[in-house]
């Protein structure tokens, strides 16, 4: 038996280690970019010099299971195709080839390894007194500011979007804010629409905000973009059924509603009621492998479920805010911040990792 996993993220990676403890009899290929495993929620600091984000891939997989570096270019015909012309075939897929991001022009996308490393060399020139620019207020732009003025307090910071931290509490959204403003960092409510580039003060970079008129804006000599969300379009231009967004249509076992041979998980996948995030795509990886393991068995599938805890971010090394959360995702009143919440935000991480790693993985049940 044939089985090829298409990435190795958080869900790709566990789904494949687990698949070597549950199957070990199949053929077990991963299919990835790169050599390396990137533990993607810990960019911002890899952009900020402040910690070490790469494990080599075969440090992560059990034995037995294969890597082959590629890019996959199409799904089809009982096989992937890779950016090499090579064909790999295949009896079950796991497809777990994440997100990605869609920066505007003139930015430099962190949320991507090529591009946190962009954005680590640019931010390695700048002299002091330099401003960077983030945009995006949600968890990877907020991260990305704090890391970066926790580190270089030289430089200035600011961070732009239309919502800080939106999915917070009221009350942990003002911690939120009070831990960026320890950490120097302006907060501006607004949109970037234009990023010109050389046109700013002494050769900087001049943005537009929506609400400043084509004459106002801000000058910039490094902007980050830090807002997430786009599909690759794999699944779409391999004819697999899509939603709006471009995540692929699965059923309740998480296989393709276009070929039951195919499992998406993580980001790509158009689970109701999930989020992009590493406490999504280890659940789903790790079921996908027991679905799986069940159906070569012979045994009948159970259903995908799964409930949150919480949103983590970190302020910097020694500040952060943990948003605890009902099972369906919203917003509680109570959250944890300070130096315990930077304590459980790192638990988390690492657990996400470790759980990749050697395919142990527990969660909630969702909401019924």
């Amino acid at each position: 038996m044939k089985i090829v996993v298409a990435g190795a993220g958080y869900a790709g990676t566990l789904a494949a280690n687990r698949l070597a403890k549950k199957v070990p009899d199949a053929e077990i290929t991963v299919v990835n970019p790169r050599a390396d495993f990137v533990e993607r929620v810990r960019l911002h600091q890899h952009v900020a010099g402040t910690g070490a984000v790469v494990t080599p891939l075969a440090e992560m997989l059990r034995d037995g299971v294969g890597a082959r570096l590629g890019a996959v270019e199409k799904v089809g015909d009982g096989g992937v195709t890779l950016d090499s012309e090579e064909f790999v075939d295949f009896d079950y897929l796991v497809l777990a080839v994440g997100s990605t991001v869609s920066p505007l022009p003139g930015t430099v996308p962190v949320g991507t390894w090529e591009g946190a490393e962009r954005a680590r060399a640019a931010l390695a020139q700048l002299p002091p007194g330099a401003t960077v620019t983030v945009v995006g207020t949600g968890a990877t732009g907020i991260e990305t500011a704090a890391e970066i003025a926790d580190g270089r307090p030289d430089l200035g910071v600011r961070l732009v979007g239309n919502r800080l931290a939106g999915t917070f509490s009221d009350g942990a959204r003002r911690r939120v804010r009070a831990g960026l403003e320890r950490l120097k960092v302006a907060v501006i409510e607004d949109t970037v629409t234009e990023v010109l580039r050389g046109q700013g003060e002494a050769g900087a970079d001049r943005l537009r905000l929506r609400s400043a008129g084509p004459d106002g804006g801000l000058r910039s000599d490094l902007t980050l973009w830090a807002v997430l969300g786009s599909i690759p379009d794999l699944a779409a231009r391999s004819g697999l059924d899509v939603d709006e967004r471009g995540r692929a249509l699965v059923d309740p076992y998480l296989r393709s509603v276009s070929d039951p041979r195919i499992f998406v998980v993580g980001d790509c996948a158009a689970v109701p009621g999930s989020r992009a995030a590493c406490q999504t795509a280890g659940p789903q990886g790790a079921h996908a492998a027991d679905t799986l393991a069940r159906l070569i068995r012979g045994r009948e599938p159970e259903p995908y479920s799964m409930g949150y805890f919480g949103t983590g971010l970190t302020l910097g090394r020694r500040d952060g805010v943990i948003q605890l959360s009902r099972r369906d995702d919203s917003a509680r009143r109570q959250y944890l911040a300070g130096r315990p919440a930077v304590l459980v935000k790192e638990g988390a991480t690492s657990g996400a990792k470790y759980g990749s790693r050697t395919a142990t993985i527990a969660w909630l049940r969702g909401p019924k």
